[in-house]
């Protein structure tokens, strides 16, 4: 409906959801009578929980507000047995806020911002703590990603997005060496993009543009970039397939998407292999627990397949101690031990003699690691597909 006017709208019957998406900026209460009428004929016709969902709504005027809320008003009013649940994003802060007043003011109305909790390990992983791993793991990544990535399809010029992009050291990485045209870098947590910011400025680093969104529903335009890349993050989300749906969204017809992902079962140390291998195995379990799938590397294919892409390439690689600095590669080790034995565990509810197991197996792949004849691995996947021209 109206996308000449910057907006769309869609009733879906069986979900109870009503959608607004795009730019609702009405100089009169006129010009969106067509809207008004579908969201009251949505509004009577339904039973039990309305759901009027306005998370990829970019922008709203009073004048659309003060229609949106006299309807939902006017019916809640005289329907008590109604519910209606507003269902926004942090992305667009302003709408949680817009919309508690009418949750206040009406008893059937509450204001749900579905991306609250959007990952359940989210906590985990997206604050400042984490950030000298991410830092660690780049560096070592890089050196086999660099070679990738042109395989891949990434050439200087090409506009590219790279979405989860946390603390922005990779996205300053591909600017520098691959020479794209422009980087769309897009996360949810703040203070991620505060530190790739200051990477950026540290490094002197321009043609950045660090944007704060959900992955899940990402206020971009459709066939915007021809390279879009998604690291280390389908395996942290629930439903990575919503995230895939949105990256075939935003990549050009003839575009590629590269995304990569781990097993942390298969890695692997020399010597003190058992106790390691238990060690990793239980990190899969954990993770599962939280809702997220350390494991999904090798899956890459098949979800590149069901999102609709094809000319998938798929490439694995060992990041080990003898990439560079062995005690860099301790160092990630060791804060994998600190998240996951520490606090995740912990909050789980493990016994202090499980989490004793399970922290050995950690100090002794770092064993593995700084071993004069030792060796540890970390495998990666790395996986892309064209979107359909």
């Amino acid at each position: 409906m109206s996308p000449d006017r910057g907006y769309q709208a869609s009733f879906n019957e069986n979900n109870q959801e009503f959608v607004i998406a795009g730019k609702l900026r009405p100089r009169s209460e006129d010009e969106i009578r067509p809207l008004a009428q579908s969201l009251g004929e949505a509004l009577g016709q339904v039973k039990g929980t309305f759901y009027l969902n306005v998370k990829r709504l970019a922008r709203l005027n009073n004048v659309a507000f003060r229609v949106i809320a006299g309807l939902v008003s006017q019916v809640c009013g005289g329907r008590p047995d109604l519910r209606v649940e507003v269902v926004t994003s942090s992305v667009m802060g302003w709408s949680t806020r817009k919309f508690l007043p009418l949750a206040r003011l009406l008893p059937n109305v509450s204001v749900n911002e579905y991306d609250k909790d959007f990952y359940p390990g989210q906590s985990y992983l997206e604050e400042g703590g984490f950030i000298p791993i991410l830092r660690a793991q780049t560096k070592l990544t890089w050196q086999h990603e660099k070679h990738l990535l042109p395989r891949h399809g990434l050439r200087p010029g090409m506009a590219m997005a790279d979405v989860c992009c946390g603390i922005g050291d990779f996205a300053v990485l591909v600017q520098k060496e691959l020479k794209p045209a422009s980087i769309l870098a897009l996360d949810h947590s703040r203070s991620s993009l505060d530190y790739a910011r200051k990477v950026a400025a540290d490094f002197g680093v321009s043609g950045i543009e660090y944007v704060y969104g959900d992955a899940s529903e990402m206020v971009l335009e459709d066939n915007q970039f021809d390279f879009v890349t998604c690291r280390h993050s389908l395996q942290v989300f629930d439903r990575p397939e919503l995230i895939l749906r949105e990256l075939y969204r935003i990549c050009k017809p003839g575009g590629r998407v590269y995304i990569t992902n781990e097993k942390n079962s298969h890695c692997l140390g020399e010597p003190r292999a058992e106790s390691i291998q238990w060690t990793y195995n239980e990190v899969a379990r954990l993770w599962a627990d939280y809702k997220m799938d350390i494991e999904l590397g090798p899956k890459s294919r098949r979800y590149l397949i069901d999102a609709g892409f094809e000319d998938i390439r798929v490439d694995s690689f060992m990041v080990t101690n003898l990439d560079g600095d062995p005690q860099s590669f301790a160092d990630i080790i060791q804060s994998w031990e600190n998240v996951y034995a520490g606090e995740m565990a912990r909050d789980r509810g493990d016994s202090p003699e499980f989490i004793a197991r399970f922290r050995q197996g950690f100090q002794d792949h770092i064993y593995a690691a700084l071993h004069p004849k030792g060796y540890a691995g970390w495998p990666i996947w790395a996986a892309s597909g064209r979107k359909p021209s």
